[in-house]
Parts: structure tokens; C-alpha cells; sequence
């Protein structure tokens, strides 16, 4: 076994993962193998492990088939943590609560279509005894949803790393992550014997498309879910040779594969494997493959064979990774399951949206997300709202005056209630806008929580808020105390309404002041723009570092001292937005960063310096240095004349594209640079008013 995986560590070359159509697979293979090939000592210690989880689970299966093993449902903790960065990621607790269903009834047989399985393994199709329940209580001892959501980048890398946001005890609690892109597949999982060597990597991580049969995902997707626990529980792929120590790897559908090479399943046929839905293939010498097995890639997984059912349980009675006491009725006890439903826990609710405007698109939907447990009774309260109050689990309200108003939710289960009130919950904006030139410097505004101006947070850590603690003129303006913050959090504050009909094209500008804290820091301040009040935001400005920082890098909280910290963005606003109905909002994402302040905001015909801000926000050149190519993108929301050139050291030109046109949207502009001699340059790009400059070095080709 030991000179087989050394073949392994030693031979192995890059895997393609093979896609059918636009889906997505399963990654424990290749993420396991390059862990195996980096670290020989912890492929030694899975090889012994995994030699003693084969050993017991050969003699329990044997028990199993002799009816000599547990015949009660094993329940198994499970938690979702929802790694987003305020995406489509962050997806509903309906659709994780559906992924969850469409796991359990895949496990104990209940899926609505099992009537569809091919004949020939009805008689197979198992019900596997296995059962997962949402944790009613952390490991604190205090309650929970089940769910939990943390801001983070990572959620864009989706390997291991999201684990070390959150880990509840392996021991106690099956972790499932749920990501932006899990490492550029469906999902991962590591094996037991792995989880036992590596307990912080325990648990399985899924792409946010792959919940469920609602939101983000469907039906076909959902299946992603239950194969990811299976080898969770120990199963191999169906095809076997999954890079558990002894066995050579072998891709999906790979004709060249050894037949004799199988999951040690035994009422499973050896098979090449299935990237589609085909239920009439058949390889390795079968009349028919079981290509609705959980463990296959068809995307039409339905079922688990009996002999999968006895292998997991299997699983669940060694002690390698702590499986055996998941289901010990301690630890049901401890993490709440045993109580299902649970008593009630806390009352909460959200909104599809909490500004609207008089007289349009005032209209809000509610939905009560209190947990735990079946409620008897919900009673809203909604001053100011039509219908002012409603027992319906997702109402929905029209406001019509303007001003900010309360909403208040009461949850009955049974004999227990709990009652939560948002304060200036509801924000309705006057039909009627203030007129333009529009100027603000804060000197004379009381709160960022009024219908003038009024901020949005998506966490519990900061805010934006009224400072008298720098300014660029006067004596205040407005800051996020962002120095303490180490989570990944997003801030807005928006405007008032402001009437531009009939305006000509303004420019909106505003000064800003920010540091980093350290090299890592990676914050952003994006300008969005509407037109209405349906929430439909264009985003004008995006400045990410180097171009948002005004000072050098700062240790302590950053507060700019001198007018010299501070710069000047400015954007044209599109005709099409010159209506009555316009907003403004600033989008701070945090990552590590420092304060932030913004002052002196303009809305006039001449308030602008720049014409090209907008496409210094989003410009791009790489690679650089340069060989015969240099790339080129950038993003325009109207059509301008640019022109491009590439300047020597002594400001002369030396290379020139010519003035063009380009239209609005994103722009990738590739340059041949091979007839340049290797030195330092500058990259100019040039309107009909200014230009900025880039360094540029070109290596001698």
C-alpha cells in the first residue's frame, strides 16, 4: 500500500475535471491528492488510518449482512456557515432549509421521483438510516439557527482556508461551508482518515448553486449535497480508485480505466463512471451501470445501494475522526437536536428592502426569519404602513408619507413569545427632491439617520457616522471608524432625493481621505447612482488602493492632518439620470483597512477635475513588465474619445493608437509592443481635456 501511494506522490500531473455543459463536479479527489503529494508525512499517517477504518468496516459490513449491527436512525448535527462577501452567495435560509430536505430524503429514501430508478436496482435502493439535523445550540450551549454568516473574501476561494473562519468541533458538529466558487467546483470533502489527521480541515465545503432546488440553485444541482456527504461517511466515487492509499486515480469516464479496480462496495458494479444522465449506459462488461447513484456524476443521483448504507454506518461506529460520537445521545443533547423542533429562540425578520419613496415603489414584502421551532401565532405592528399590522409570515406593506418608521414582530410557539423592534426601520423619501446645484459639507447636518441623509449597515461592528475629527474644510465630515474592524464588513449612506430634470450634464464629485493599515489591507469606496426609487443602482466609481489611498501606510487609526491627505474624485452623471427621482450612495467594503472620511460633495456643472476618474477606477494593464503583448481593460458608462500612447522616459511618443471611440461598457485593448526596445515607459491614456500616466517596462524582446 505504502509503494503505491509513493507511485502516487511521485507520478502525479495535473487532473482536468471534466464539465457537463456548465456543471460543476466533485473536487475531494484533486484536493486530496495534491495534499498527499505536498506532505508525505501526513500521507503516512492517512495510510495507517485509513488501513484501520477498512479493517472495521470490512467486519461491520459482514455484521451488517448478518443482522448483527444497530438498526435505530443515526442523527447527525449539522451546520451551515455561509461564507459570503455580501454577493448572491449570501444565499436564503429557505434554500439551505430545501438543501437540507432534499439531503435527508435522498438518505432515507423518500425523494418524490425514486419511482424513476432503473429496475434493475429498485431492489438495492436503501434506506440508509441516517438522518441530519440543523444544531439548536452552539458550542457555547447557546441557541442557534443552524446557520450561520461571515463576510469574508474567501468565500471567492472556496478551498480549505474558509475553514479557519469557523470550525465548530468535528467531533460534535458535520461543518458545511457554503461558498461563492468552492475551488472552482461543486463542492469538496475530505475523507475520514484525512478529517482524523487534519481535524481543522474536517468538514464539507459546496458552491452556493448547489443548495437546494430554489434561489440560486435547482433540483439537478441539489443532488451535490448528499454526494458530498457520502464521502464524508467513507464512500469512494462509484468508479472507484478515488486516491485512497492503494488505489491508482481515475477521472469520471475514463474509457482506459482498470474495471478491476472497484469502491469496495460490493452491490455496486465496477463502472467507468457518468458525466450524464445516460440510464441505459453500461461499461466494465454490466447490462446496465447504476448511474443514478449518489456517488456517480450524472447529475441524476437518486439513490444509495445497501451495501453504501453499510459502509457509512460503518463510518458512524469508528472512532477515526470521531464519527462514533456525532449520534451518541450526549452530544444530540448538547447541540440541541434531541429537542426537534426546539423551543423558540429569537425573533428576527428581514425586508426586500427598507427605503422607498412617496408615491413609488413604496411597496416592502417582510419575512419573519425567528427561530427555533413551529410557530402558532406572528403579530406585525407597522406604524405608517397599509395594513398597519398582519399575522401573515411574510406580509407586504405600502407606505405612503414620508418619514421613518418602527417595525415590531411578535412570535408565539405554543406558550413561549418573543417580541423584537427594529427602530427607523422603514425609511419613505418626500416625492419632492431638493433641487440642484447640490452641495453638502455636513457643517449643518444633525444625523446620518433622518430622510436627508441615512446609512446602512450590514453588520453589528460600525457604521458611518458625524465626525468633528478632520475635515477638508469647515470643521466636520463624515467617517467610518474602520481601524479595530478585522471581519470583512459593508457600510452605505446614502442622499436624499435631489430633482435634476432638466439639467444639463453635472459631474458629481467629493473629496476623501484614507490609509491603509498595512500592506494587506485591500478596501473599497464605490459611488453608485439611481434614477427611480426601484433600488436599480449603476455604479459610477470604484477605488480600491493604490488610487483610494490619500496618505501612507498608518499603524495607529488614521485621521488626515493636513489638506494634502485628501483627494478629489469626480464622475459626469449620464443625461438619462437627470431626472427627478435621483440618489447617490458611497459602498464601503472593508478588508483589513483604516478609516475613511468624505467631504465637500458637489453636484454642479463645473464640479468636476478629472473627466477620466471613472476610468482610472477601473483601469487595468498587465501584464508588467511587458514582452510582444501589453493588455489593456477598462470600463466606460458612456461613449468617449480616448486616445492612447505609450510615451519614453523624456515624455516623447513612441508608440500611438490614434484618438477612437469607444462605446460604453468594459474594454480590453491589446497593444503590440515587439518592435520596442526593453526600458522603462509610460502608458498615457488621453481625453480632449487631461490624461493620466502609468509606468510601463517592456523587456527586450
Amino acid at each position: 500500500m505504502k509503494k503505491i501511494l509513493l507511485l502516487l506522490l511521485t507520478s502525479f500531473a495535473a487532473i482536468n475535471i471534466i464539465a457537463q455543459d456548465s456543471l460543476k463536479h466533485c473536487g475531494a479527489d484533486e484536493l486530496r491528492i495534491s495534499t498527499l503529494k505536498q506532505n508525505p508525512k501526513i500521507a503516512e499517517a492517512v495510510i495507517k488510518r485509513d488501513d484501520e477504518l477498512e479493517k472495521f468496516t470490512h467486519k461491520f459490513v459482514s455484521d451488517f449482512y448478518n443482522k448483527k449491527t444497530r438498526e435505530a436512525v443515526y442523527i447527525i448535527p449539522i451546520v451551515f456557515h455561509v461564507i459570503h462577501n455580501y454577493g448572491v452567495e449570501n444565499i436564503s435560509d429557505a434554500q439551505i432549509l430545501d438543501g437540507l430536505d432534499i439531503l435527508n430524503k435522498t438518505f432515507r429514501k423518500q425523494l418524490a421521483d425514486t419511482g424513476s430508478i432503473v429496475s434493475a436496482f429498485k431492489p438495492l435502493h436503501a434506506d440508509c438510516g441516517i438522518e441530519f439535523r440543523l444544531a439548536q445550540l452552539d458550542p457555547d450551549g447557546s441557541c442557534t439557527s443552524g446557520i450561520t454568516r461571515i463576510a469574508s473574501p474567501l468565500t471567492t476561494i472556496g478551498d480549505h482556508s474558509v475553514k479557519s473562519l469557523v470550525h465548530w468541533p468535528p467531533n460534535k458538529y458535520l461543518n458545511v461551508y457554503i461558498v461563492s466558487n468552492a475551488a472552482g467546483l461543486a463542492g469538496h470533502c475530505v475523507w475520514p482518515a484525512d478529517a482524523d489527521t487534519i481535524p481543522q480541515w474536517d468538514g464539507i465545503v459546496v458552491g452556493y448553486n448547489y443548495i437546494g432546488s430554489i434561489g440560486a440553485s435547482n433540483y439537478t444541482q441539489s443532488v451535490a449535497l448528499a454526494h458530498e456527504c457520502g464521502h464524508y461517511l467513507n464512500l469512494q466515487h462509484i468508479w472507484g480508485g478515488n486516491n485512497v492509499p492503494g488505489f491508482y486515480y481515475y477521472p469520471c469516464a475514463d474509457p482506459n480505466k482498470d474495471c478491476s479496480i472497484d469502491d469496495l462496495v460490493a452491490d455496486t458494479p465496477p463502472t467507468i463512471g457518468w458525466l450524464s444522465c445516460n440510464l441505459n449506459g453500461a461499461s466494465c462488461g454490466n447490462t446496465v451501470d447504476n448511474v443514478q447513484n449518489a456517488m456517480d456524476y450524472s447529475y441524476c443521483n437518486r439513490m444509495f445501494t445497501f451495501g453504501q448504507k453499510a459502509r457509512m454506518q460503518a463510518c458512524l461506529n469508528d472512532t477515526i475522526a470521531d464519527r462514533n460520537n456525532l449520534w451518541q445521545p450526549a452530544n444530540l443533547a448538547a447541540t440541541g437536536v434531541l429537542n426537534f423542533p426546539a423551543p423558540l429562540c429569537k425573533a428576527n425578520f428581514t425586508s426586500n428592502k427598507t427605503v422607498v419613496c412617496q408615491g413609488s415603489s413604496n411597496i416592502i414584502t417582510f419575512t419573519n426569519t425567528s427561530y427555533n421551532g413551529t410557530f402558532t401565532n406572528t403579530e406585525w405592528t407597522f406604524p405608517g404602513g397599509n395594513p398597519a399590522s398582519s399575522n401573515a409570515n411574510s406580509p407586504i406593506i405600502t407606505y405612503t408619507a414620508p418619514g421613518k418608521y418602527d417595525v415590531t414582530l411578535k412570535v408565539i410557539n405554543g406558550i413561549d413569545s418573543m417580541v423584537i423592534t427594529k427602530s427607523n426601520y422603514v425609511s419613505v423619501l418626500p416625492s419632492t427632491g431638493s433641487v440642484f446645484p447640490f452641495t453638502e459639507g455636513f457643517e449643518t447636518t444633525a444625523s446620518l439617520d433622518g430622510l436627508d441623509w441615512f446609512s446602512n449597515s450590514f453588520d453589528t461592528i460600525n457604521t458611518w457616522q458625524l465626525t468633528s475629527t478632520a475635515s477638508y474644510s469647515g470643521t466636520k465630515s463624515v467617517m467610518l471608524n474602520n481601524f479595530n474592524n478585522t471581519m470583512s464588513t459593508k457600510d452605505e449612506l446614502y442622499s436624499k432625493i435631489i430633482n435634476l430634470t432638466g439639467a444639463a450634464p453635472l459631474n458629481i464629485s467629493f473629496r476623501y481621505a484614507y490609509a491603509k493599515k498595512d500592506s494587506s489591507s485591500s478596501d473599497r469606496l464605490q459611488l453608485y447612482i439611481t434614477n427611480n426609487c426601484n433600488n436599480s443602482w449603476l455604479q459610477r466609481l470604484n477605488l480600491v488602493s493604490p488610487v483610494l489611498e490619500t496618505s501612507s501606510i498608518t499603524a495607529s487609526p488614521f485621521i488626515p492632518a493636513s489638506s494634502s491627505e485628501w483627494k478629489q474624485a469626480s464622475v459626469l452623471i449620464p443625461a438619462t439620470y437627470m431626472t427627478s427621482g435621483f440618489r447617490f450612495k458611497f459602498v464601503y467594503t472593508s478588508n483589513g483597512g483604516n478609516n475613511i472620511y468624505i467631504d465637500d460633495i458637489n453636484l454642479d456643472v463645473n464640479a468636476g477635475i478629472n473627466s477620466l476618474d471613472e476610468i482610472k477606477s477601473s483601469f487595468q494593464l498587465f501584464p508588467n513588465p511587458a514582452g510582444e503583448q501589453i493588455n489593456i481593460s477598462f470600463t466606460l458608462t458612456e461613449a468617449k474619445k480616448i486616445n492612447i500612447s505609450i510615451l519614453n522616459v523624456l515624455g516623447q511618443t513612441i508608440y500611438n493608437m490614434g484618438e477612437e471611440n469607444y462605446s460604453a461598457g468594459e474594454h480590453n485593448v491589446k497593444l503590440n509592443s515587439k518592435d520596442i526596445s526593453g526600458g522603462m515607459y509610460f502608458l498615457q491614456i488621453a481625453d480632449e481635456i487631461t490624461n493620466f500616466k502609468k509606468p510601463l517596462v517592456i523587456i527586450s524582446n
